[in-house]
């Protein structure tokens, strides 16, 4: 079957699974799938190198052979998704991320050699043994659905395990696309995708899986692993957080305008790394607004276009209105830069918003926006950035725009935070060998390159006892010959 005729089969219509929502049967559901894909792991737990890369390569091919699908089901999923973003963030960087882990995993995949106490243990070995874990359970956001799903997949699968996914019930007709697809590519015992109905991840977080990745909001977050604990099932927690960007008055203010605004509007904001607030020197406040307002007007001008995208749902759009009405009605200063385009309220489009003036009591400086809205800070000293972000939860990421080296150090030395971007934003999420991760409230864990591999595998130490072994000498009844060789030992060690 060729890419065309696949990606026609496989439209999102093609499958209307019926929603189950009785919590007995989706408990059910989920505790067979489960099983079956135990069952197959138990048959055969570590997959070799050639198989490993046969799954890879099967991720990469199910992605490439129903692109035009794929592509279709998240624009109508959300209303309107601009191809490009969509080719961009969720095909290309994929794929990419898949050939970049095909390239390395031989590598990862050997066994380590460790060091080994010779005074005590002579002629011993030790080793770390990177093994499969089993059952990998991913719950998966709307925002960039296809990333997501596929490059925590990659990390899976490279370590050599099974995985169940849950879908977000924003993503219903990619979710119903890729349930209908993926049975060409993978058995159930491998792969297999489920549909939100009302229940199922509440049903999912509870399964006994040997690890969870959950991708979403910190509220959320914490019931998951609140119902993961239960079973003592690990988690990766992939959070969102308010992320600064930091921009020296030294720094070209037009490039920094253009890098931020550019993430800014991508995806309508809803990005969990997005620049969430902009820190400006109180000397170039309204040289911000007039470039950041230049920027909409040349890169932005009709939000109705099918270049911008829609906000995913109804009730997204009347959080961001309320969140601009809290601040109008506390005495922020609200700037569209859309000009005249107001909300399309329709067809959820929302034009790009700059917030200045802010106090701590408004919304907008409580929660993450998470659409186009940018509030605006301004300092005199580098410090007075520091304090404000210190004082508050940290953040997923952190953007420096300088070229001053001791600064951005600085910076970095003095902020913690998930990743960093030092003069771009965003794109430290983009490198394959970097690992992706919050921090505290924005997350635990990390997946991408190694990183991935190894919080997917179990690093697993095995010592190698020595044909003979010393501690004979040592048993008790402990004579004169133990406590020399004992206190020798401590001043040797001490």
């Amino acid at each position: 079957m060729n890419a065309q005729s696949s990606a026609a089969m496989a439209s999102p219509e093609a499958v209307v699974p019926v929603q189950e929502t009785d919590p007995d049967k989706i408990r059910q559901m989920l505790q067979e799938a489960l099983q079956l894909q135990r069952e197959s792991f138990l048959q055969g737990p570590t997959p070799d190198h050639k198989q490993r890369v046969h799954d890879l390569l099967t991720l990469k091919r199910m992605i490439n052979e129903n692109r035009d699908a794929i592509i279709e089901a998240i624009n109508q999923d959300y209303g309107n998704r601009s191809r490009h973003e969509t080719l961009f963030a969720e095909i290309i960087t994929v794929t990419d991320g898949i050939n970049s882990t095909i390239k390395d995993l031989k590598k990862w995949m050997k066994v380590q050699r460790r060091h080994v106490d010779k005074s005590m243990f002579f002629g011993a070995k030790n080793r770390l043994i990177p093994q499969p874990l089993g059952i990998v359970g991913l719950i998966i956001p709307w925002n960039f659905p296809v990333n997501l799903t596929f490059s925590q997949l990659t990390a899976v699968f490279a370590a050599g395990n099974r995985a169940l996914v849950k879908m977000s019930e924003n993503s219903i007709n990619l979710t119903r696309l890729l349930m209908d697809i993926s049975g060409k590519y993978f058995g159930a015992e491998k792969l297999k995708f489920f549909e939100e109905t009302g229940r199922v991840g509440i049903e999912f977080s509870q399964l006994p899986l040997d690890h969870l990745i959950f991708t979403g909001s910190g509220q959320t977050g914490r019931a998951v692993m609140a119902s993961a604990a239960k079973n003592l099932v690990p988690v990766v927690l992939e959070l969102g957080g308010k992320a600064p960007a930091i921009i020296d008055p030294e720094y070209p203010l037009d490039k920094a305008v253009e890098r931020i605004m550019y993430v800014k509007q991508f995806n309508a904001g809803q990005i969990c790394t997005n620049v969430d607030y902009v820190f400006v020197h109180e000397s170039q406040r309204n040289d911000f607004i007039a470039t950041a307002t230049a920027y909409v007007q040349k890169h932005c001008p009709d939000i109705n276009s099918k270049d911008y995208t829609a906000i995913i749902d109804d009730r997204s759009v009347k959080r961001l209105l309320d969140t601009l009405e809290d601040a109008r009605a506390k005495g922020a200063t609200v700037i569209n830069l859309g000009g005249n385009q107001e909300v399309n309220v329709e067809q959820r489009k929302f034009p790009l918003h700059l917030v200045l003036d802010t106090t701590p009591e408004m919304t907008i400086r409580q929660r993450e926006t998470f659409g186009p809205l940018l509030m605006v800070l301004t300092y005199h000293e580098p410090q007075e950035a520091i304090d404000y972000i210190n004082q508050h939860d940290r953040p997923l990421a952190l953007y420096p725009f300088t070229n001053d080296t001791k600064l951005a150090d600085h910076y970095i030395d003095r902020i913690m935070s998930g990743g960093v971007s030092v003069n771009d934003a965003l794109f430290h999420v983009a490198q394959h060998d970097l690992p992706f991760g919050g921090v505290g409230p924005s997350g635990m864990g990390h997946y991408h390159g190694y990183e991935g591999f190894t919080t997917f595998s179990k690093m697993r130490p095995v010592f190698y006892q020595a044909k003979t072994s010393f501690t004979k000498y040592l048993a008790p009844p402990y004579g004169n010959f133990a406590t020399k060789v004992l206190e020798f030992m401590v001043k040797r060690k001490s």
